[in-house]
């Protein structure tokens, strides 16, 4: 939906600093790019119909920018669109990079590969008996199962040998 890093040397949206305060981008160049407010919108402040802000240069300053054939090989300002929900992006972006994160994911994974057995290998793709409290019995039968199969995993039984 928006723009990557590109392959062909020009800028992309990462190389737009974002500042929250001020709601506005700084271009690689120190020029600001604010929101552009759309006609017929109803009023400052209300989120666009489509869910994405835009954000346009100057064009007498992108037009005296070095920069500009790197940034915007066409004669209008620079344009960088935005999701209205990129700030709570950029929030579960920073929170992945935390050894917190890591450490949640090793073991959610844990619990994850958990239901996946009880799905695939149990067959608890559906519940068969009716109401909550089929539902609770259900899983309980099939969680007790997959303990069971773990515990037997841990202590092999040895083999009896008849007294003769």
């Amino acid at each position: 939906m928006f723009e990557k890093n590109r392959t062909d040397g020009s800028f992309g949206r990462p190389d737009f600093l974002y500042d929250h305060a001020e709601d506005i981008y700084t271009c690689p160049g120190g020029k600001q790019l604010r929101r552009y407010w759309q006609e017929g919108r109803a009023a400052k402040g209300k989120p666009p119909a489509d869910g994405i802000d835009r954000y346009r240069a100057r064009k007498a300053d992108c037009a005296a920018c070095e920069l500009r054939s790197r940034c915007r090989p066409g004669d209008a300002g620079r344009k960088v669109l935005r999701s209205i929900h990129e700030g709570a992006r950029d929030l579960a972006r920073d929170i992945s990079l935390t050894d917190a994160y890591v450490t949640s994911r090793k073991e959610r994974k844990k619990v994850e590969m958990l239901f996946a057995h009880l799905k695939r290998i149990l067959k608890l793709d559906r519940l068969r008996l009716r109401g909550p409290n089929g539902a609770k019995d259900e899983f309980l039968l099939a969680a007790t199962a997959q303990n069971l199969r773990k515990l037997a995993k841990l202590f092999p039984m040895t083999r009896l040998t008849m007294a003769g």
